[in-house]
């Protein structure tokens, strides 16, 4: 009797864990959010991770500063208020120092997220890292997920360039 059951196709968040995996990034350091949950909850979950929750952005950049220099790939995920934070790290630190910094962003403050707070940063992060000369691009549907995850990442590391990847509503609020 054959198994006639098709398998699911994979979340965003198992794209990404996938993908990460495939380019050796073992290091996440993460401030708590929402639209993450879901992502931290199997990162945590997987042995092959180091996961590291500090208490702010600015912190976890020189986590991942650290751990890149001495030699272990990371990323850093937080939401778009938390990507405020950080202007002055990545212009004295990362961009300056040639530190692959990746941010895994999900962004806050647009389409039906109403928190003013939230719309302000939302509107300032992109000019940010356009002047920063930050690699940014959203992700807005699943079928780009594994694509823009990981050229991001081997551009980031061939470059020694940050870069930013922003997971729009557009792929992580559908039900």
């Amino acid at each position: 009797m054959s198994d006639t059951r098709t398998s699911s196709p994979e979340t965003w968040d198992e794209i990404v864990l996938r993908v990460l995996k495939q380019n050796q990034i073992k290091l996440i350091v993460y401030v708590p959010d929402k639209v993450l949950a879901t992502l931290i909850k199997r990162l945590h979950a997987d042995d092959y991770f180091t996961v590291i929750c500090p208490a702010r952005e600015e912190e976890a950049v020189g986590i991942l500063t650290g751990a890149y220099m001495a030699g272990l790939r990371g990323i850093l995920l937080m939401q778009t208020s938390g990507f405020a934070t950080l202007p002055n790290v990545l212009a004295s630190l990362a961009v300056p120092y040639q530190i692959p910094l990746l941010m895994l962003i999900s962004e806050r403050g647009t389409l039906g997220d109403h928190q003013l707070a939230q719309a302000i940063v939302c509107r300032m992060m992109r000019p940010i890292l356009a002047t920063l000369g930050i690699e940014h691009h959203p992700i807005t549907r699943l079928d780009d997920v594994e694509f823009i995850v990981d050229q991001m990442i081997k551009q980031a590391y061939a470059t020694q360039a940050p870069a930013a990847m922003i997971l729009s509503p557009l792929l992580t609020n559908k039900k």
